[in-house]
């Protein structure tokens, strides 16, 4: 019985933190749910699953295919949806994408779990500006409106106000709530305008309350 794991088995380890680290940071830095410690050992625990099934006789596949399937109930977990948005789709996928990195690293492609995590680093900051970058010419934002009262008059009155900053807008759902009109719209519009929308929202007597859902 050998009581001390090989040096392939502790190489493996340590690229597996290493990856893992490189990418929890970034979603450390980021204050994400999923953050460098949980991170870190999703990455650890599927290299562990993997070197474990080296050793194995015929269950390769199917601890590989269980390793995909935990993955899965944990990105669920982190992924919360309400009534107008859904929220850590993102981290759901750097969950899956992390699994893989320790797999690479249990099953010895090193270089392939190293390039992989940085690649990924890569895709989180840099395609997140490009993200910004283009919500400054162009946005699309759900909102939320609620009236004073019940009167539709309010209803087209700021349908007006959305023509007059230039923003489009498509009505999702209408109804009633403790006597009171609430209306969810889709608006598309650049930042500025949108801005100048908001400001004048905040202004208008009829609309009791408002918030938007990316």
């Amino acid at each position: 019985m050998d009581l001390l794991p090989e040096d392939n088995d502790l190489i493996s380890i340590g690229i597996s933190i290493l990856a893992g680290s490189l990418v929890g940071l970034e979603r450390e830095y980021k204050n994400k749910s999923a953050g460098f410690r949980t991170i870190v050992l999703i990455c650890l625990g599927a290299t562990a699953f993997t070197m474990v099934s080296r050793y194995g006789v015929g269950s390769d596949d199917r601890i590989a295919a269980n390793i995909i399937t935990g993955i899965g109930f944990i990105g669920a977990g982190v992924i919360f949806k309400d009534k107008f948005s859904v929220m850590g789709l993102t981290t759901a996928a750097v969950i899956w994408v992390v699994a893989g990195i320790g797999m690479a690293a249990g099953i010895g492609y090193y270089g392939l779990s190293l390039t992989i995590s940085v690649i990924t680093v890569l895709i989180l900051s840099v395609f997140n500006k490009v993200e910004s970058a283009m919500e400054r010419l162009f946005l699309t934002r759900t909102i939320f409106v609620v009236f004073q009262d019940m009167d539709t008059d309010h209803l087209e009155a700021l349908k007006r106000v959305m023509d007059k900053h230039a923003i489009k807008h498509t009505r999702k759902t209408v109804s009633k709530r403790a006597r009171k009109l609430s209306v969810v719209f889709e608006l598309n519009a650049d930042r500025k305008n949108l801005q100048q929308f908001n400001n004048e929202l905040m202004g208008l007597g009829y609309v009791e309350e408002f918030y938007y859902n990316s």
